[in-house]
């Protein structure tokens, strides 16, 4: 994921990255992917994912209980990024948007969330956007908080047991292909189904 290290920031996130990978063969594997999934959705720059593909070829009988544990702990997770949002914008939220680069769509943002929150929170759980952003300016936007918690679960949902039935019935030779291709898949996905939506809606 992290090949070079040119700058402080990078080297703090391969070092994030390393450990994390190293924590996949561990005796408290599940534990810590639920504590990463959890912090994910709201600070955490690593996926999931990178926990969770050596864990299910390690274990494939455990497939399914590890995509519940990453789709759980990632949507208790959101209601930390959407309280953030909501409560402490300016204290975290902001910083937190600064470090991964959106800072500057926030006044956009605000201005037409809330009209297409559904698909927001969709797509962001879905596809590599980082879902932090999309959790925490839920808050910030004050989306309703029930549609915030059904669409972050079918969207995880859908991200980790998609990850987690490819692992079970390919093992090891569909690695390559989540990592590299599975991130397009998604968004591809939802690009039609956003389309198919909006097609149904106005004819």
């Amino acid at each position: 994921m992290f090949n070079r290290c040119d700058s402080e920031k990078e080297c703090a996130m391969r070092r994030i990255y390393d450990w994390t990978m190293a924590q996949a063969g561990g005796q408290h594997a599940l534990l810590v992917l639920a504590l990463v999934s959890f912090i994910e959705a709201s600070i955490f720059p690593i996926p999931p994912d990178v926990l969770m593909i050596p864990m299910i070829l390690a274990a494939p009988s455990r497939a399914w209980l590890i995509a519940l544990v990453a789709t759980l702990s990632s949507v208790l997770g959101g209601l930390l990024g959407y309280g953030i949002g909501f409560f402490f914008f300016e204290t975290l939220g902001q910083p937190i948007l600064e470090f991964f680069g959106k800072a500057d769509k926030m006044v956009e943002f605000n201005a037409t969330f809330n009209g297409a929150g559904f698909w927001a929170v969709l797509i962001a759980g879905v596809t590599p956007f980082p879902f932090k952003v999309i959790t925490i300016m839920s808050g910030w936007t004050a989306m309703p908080l029930a549609i915030f918690l059904t669409t972050a679960l079918i969207a995880r949902a859908i991200r980790f047991f998609v990850v987690a039935g490819l692992l079970y019935a390919f093992g090891a030779p569909i690695r390559d292909f989540i990592e590299r291709y599975l991130g397009l898949v998604f968004t591809a996905f939802v690009a039609l189904l956003v389309g198919g939506f909006l097609l149904l809606r106005y004819i």
